[in-house]
């Protein structure tokens, strides 16, 4: 179901998903009131709803259509601007699993078409395959192949190196798993965090502020040639790939504008296999929910390295692709629900460390 004021928007939206044969455009709608009105006349698998609308908006729209239908896919919407950005993020908090940014108005008809086709049509399928346990279920702690499809990973034999740095990588329903894994950590949180996020430019930098409004430990965009701290978690901007280099005693943040990789950039591989070239052993990778399989050869590193992984699990993963990846290829020496990322992650980082106290 298709909801938007703009009748042009509409036209793209429909003649691009009826375009691809496993997709079936039900219904539009031009404002929220009208589309919470044919709800049960159309019975949508998902909605691709607009922010900015008359009568209602996208995210009032969003909050009441939480109330009745809590996993119904929603894709919004949104403008590649300051306050298109703002208000995606805040659609996000709201319940939204994900969104694209509308085309520019340069290229003309057939290159807005391709864009679309590119960036909504993935999207929507993936959230449409998705289980029916999101968000639900019992906390999973599981190691190995305690879970469906889950792959042991090798065994370790040994004391665990201690873990100097923690990388982390999220895509599709990224912004909610990082309100609950960020916000929990310790504000004493002895190593710098490395965190890739897919969004673009000026979305990440408002991720951040909002993340560090709302964690103990600071939260900032990252910047090029900045040593790393402890306890500071750094978010590669939009369209920037983010990697580390050592510089004598300190690691630096290095950004470029190489080709995407896993047709993103940022992209989680990059940082990965940096961090795994830098810190070795000493490196926690962990991939939350995502689209596609971005992470799984920095993974790879991660481990050939003697680093380790932690992958979200299935059940509250937004979309269990790149998780799923990592998981199912025995790269992952836990395999969590959400809600004990943090946990985990403090826990190990913990091992062999000794905190002042006082």
């Amino acid at each position: 179901m298709l909801v938007d004021d703009s009748a042009v928007i509409r036209r793209l939206l429909a003649d691009t998903l009826s375009g691809d044969p496993d997709i079936e455009v039900c219904g539009v709608a031009g404002d929220g009131r009208s589309a919470l009105a044919k709800l049960e006349q159309f019975a949508p698998d998902a909605i691709v709803l607009d922010i900015e609308m008359p009568h209602l908006d996208g995210i009032g729209t969003l909050k009441e259509l939480r109330k009745t239908r809590p996993r119904l896919p929603v894709v919004m919407f949104s403008t590649l601007t300051e306050r298109g950005a703002a208000s995606t993020l805040d659609a996000l908090a709201a319940g939204a699993n994900d969104y694209v940014t509308k085309p520019s108005n340069t290229g003309g008809y057939e290159l807005a078409r391709q864009r679309v086709r590119e960036s909504l049509v993935p999207k929507l399928k993936a959230l449409c395959r998705r289980g029916p346990s999101l968000w639900a279920g019992p906390t999973s702690l599981i190691s190995g192949a305690g879970a469906a499809g889950v792959k042991a990973p090798p065994a370790r034999t040994g004391l665990a190196p201690r873990v100097d740095i923690v990388a982390i990588g999220v895509s599709t329903g990224g912004p909610a798993a990082l309100d609950v894994v960020l916000p929990q950590l310790r504000g004493d949180f002895p190593v710098p965090i490395v965190l890739v996020q897919h969004m673009p430019p000026l979305f990440t930098k408002m991720l951040a502020d909002r993340l560090a409004a709302k964690s103990k430990i600071k939260v900032v965009e990252a910047v090029d040639g900045q040593p790393l701290t402890r306890g500071v978690c750094h978010i590669a901007p939009g369209d920037w790939h983010m990697s580390l280099k050592q510089d004598g005693a300190l690691v630096r943040v290095v950004l470029d504008q190489r080709p995407p990789e896993n047709s993103c950039r940022p992209a989680v591989d990059p940082l990965l296999r940096s961090v795994a070239e830098v810190y070795g052993a000493n490196s926690l990778s962990v991939i939350l929910t995502g689209m596609g399989q971005d992470g799984l050869k920095g993974c790879e590193a991660t481990r050939k390295a003697g680093g380790w992984v932690f992958a979200q699990d299935e059940a509250t993963s937004v979309v269990w692709g790149m998780p799923g990846f990592v998981a199912r290829t025995g790269l992952a020496d836990r395999v969590l629900a959400l809600r004990d990322v943090a946990g985990e992650i403090e826990k190990r980082v913990m091992e062999r460390r000794v905190v002042a106290v006082g």
